[in-house]
C-alpha cells in the first residue's frame, strides 16, 4: 500500500504540472465536452471525424494540439483517481492492522469532487472560481497523499532514518506547541498565496503588470479590490472577463502576498536553524525550504521579466507544490517528533 501511495503521490504531482501546462497553453477548452473529447474517448482524427466534430461544435472547432493537451491531463487524472480508489479499498481491508482509513476515504471524496470541478471547468467555460478551486483541489490531493505516506511510517528523508529517534529527547510541550503553531501559520500563508496565484492565473492577469517592483506608473489609481475578487457575468471566461485595473489589482496583491510568504517562511526557517532542540534532519529541511522559496521567487520574477515563458510558468506551479510538501514535512516533524526524528538527541527534556 505504501508503494501505491508513493506512486500516487508522484502521479498527483504530474497531474498538477499537466494541469498548469493545459491552462497556460489555453487548452482548458481544448475539448468542449466532458469526460470525452467531441464525443470520443480520444481526440478526433481523420477528415471525416474532424468534420463531424466541427459540425457538432461549430463554435469550438477542433484544434488537435489543444485537445491533446486537455485529454492527456484527463488520462493522468483518471489514472490518479483509480489509484486513490485502490488505496481506499486497501485501507478498508487492512483497517484491523492499524492502517489509516479516514484519510484514504477523505482522499477518495476529494478526487471525486476534483472530477466534478474538472467537468464544471469545461461546462461553465473556465469560470475563474471553479478553475481556482480545481487548482487548490489538486494541491489538496497532493498534500493528503503526502500526509498518508508519512502516516504509513518507516520513511527516510534527507538520508536519515526515523528508527534512530530518541523519544526522551523531546523538548517541552510548550516549545513544541509554539513550533507547531508557527508551522501551521506558515502553511496557511503559503496556501493563501497559492490561492492568490490560482486566481491571478485563472483570470489571465499574470502579465497585467510588467514593471518592477510593483506595477506601471499610476498603479495606485487603478486598484479595484471589489472588482478584482468578484466574478463578472460572461458567456465565456477564456482569456478573462475583468478589465485591466481589476487584473492589475490581482497581480499586485499576488506580489505582496509573495513578499509576506517569503519573509515569514524565511524568518521561520532561520529561527529553527538556530534552535539547539532540532535535529540535523529538520535543519536540512529548513535549508531546503529556503532554497525552494528563493527558486520560487526567481521564477515569479522571470515570469514578469520574460513575459510568461511556458517552461518557467509551469515550473512556478511545480515549485509551489515542492514548497508545500516541504512545509508539510517540517510541520509533521515538529508535531510528531518521535516518528520523524525531529529533535536532536542533545535536546533538553521538558
Amino acid at each position: 500500500m505504501k508503494k501505491l501511495v508513493l506512486f500516487s503521490l508522484f502521479l498527483a504531482a504530474v497531474v498538477i504540472i499537466l494541469g498548469a501546462y493545459t491552462r497556460l497553453t489555453d487548452a482548458g477548452l481544448g475539448c468542449p465536452d466532458w469526460p470525452g473529447c467531441y464525443g470520443n474517448l480520444t481526440v478526433p482524427s481523420g477528415d471525416e471525424n474532424v468534420e463531424a466534430a466541427n459540425t457538432a461544435y461549430p463554435d469550438r472547432p477542433v484544434e488537435a494540439h489543444k485537445a491533446w493537451n486537455e485529454m492527456i491531463h484527463r488520462y493522468f487524472a483518471g489514472a490518479l483517481g483509480l489509484c486513490i480508489l485502490a488505496i481506499a479499498i486497501l485501507a478498508v481491508k487492512q483497517r484491523r492492522k492499524g492502517t489509516p482509513v479516514k484519510l484514504p476515504l477523505l482522499l477518495l471524496g476529494l478526487v471525486i469532487f476534483q472530477a466534478a470541478l474538472g467537468m464544471w471547468t469545461v461546462t461553465l467555460s473556465l469560470l475563474p472560481v471553479v478553475v481556482m478551486g480545481h487548482l487548490l483541489g489538486g494541491f489538496t490531493v497532493l498534500a493528503c497523499l503526502f500526509l498518508l505516506y508519512l502516516r504509513l511510517g518507516k520513511h527516510h528523508l534527507f538520508g536519515i532514518s526515523e528508527l534512530g529517534s530518541n523519544p526522551s529527547a523531546e523538548p517541552s510541550s510548550h516549545k513544541s506547541n509554539k513550533m507547531a503553531t508557527l508551522a501551521f501559520v506558515g502553511i496557511a500563508i503559503l496556501v493563501g498565496q497559492i490561492a492568490l496565484g490560482g486566481w491571478t492565473s485563472a483570470n489571465y492577469a499574470a502579465l497585467a503588470c510588467t514593471d518592477m517592483p510593483i506595477c506601471e506608473e499610476g498603479w495606485q489609481q487603478r486598484l479595484d479590490f471589489s472588482g478584482a475578487y468578484s466574478v463578472p457575468e460572461a458567456e465565456n471566461y477564456e482569456f478573462g472577463a475583468h478589465d485591466y485595473g481589476e487584473r492589475a489589482t490581482m497581480h499586485i496583491v499576488h506580489r505582496f502576498g509573495a513578499l509576506i510568504t517569503f519573509v515569514y517562511l524565511t524568518v521561520l526557517a532561520f529561527s529553527w536553524l538556530r534552535s539547539s532542540a532540532l535535529s540535523s534532519a529538520v535543519k536540512k529541511g529548513c535549508v531546503l525550504m529556503v532554497a525552494v522559496l528563493c527558486a520560487q521567487v526567481a521564477l515569479g520574477l522571470s515570469n514578469v521579466l520574460f513575459s510568461l515563458p511556458l517552461f518557467i510558468a509551469v515550473s512556478h506551479n511545480a515549485v509551489a507544490a515542492i514548497l508545500l510538501l516541504t512545509m508539510i514535512w517540517l510541520t509533521w516533524s515538529v508535531t510528531h517528533p518521535t516518528s520523524s526524528l525531529s529533535y536532536s538527541h542533545g535536546a533538553h527534556h521538558g
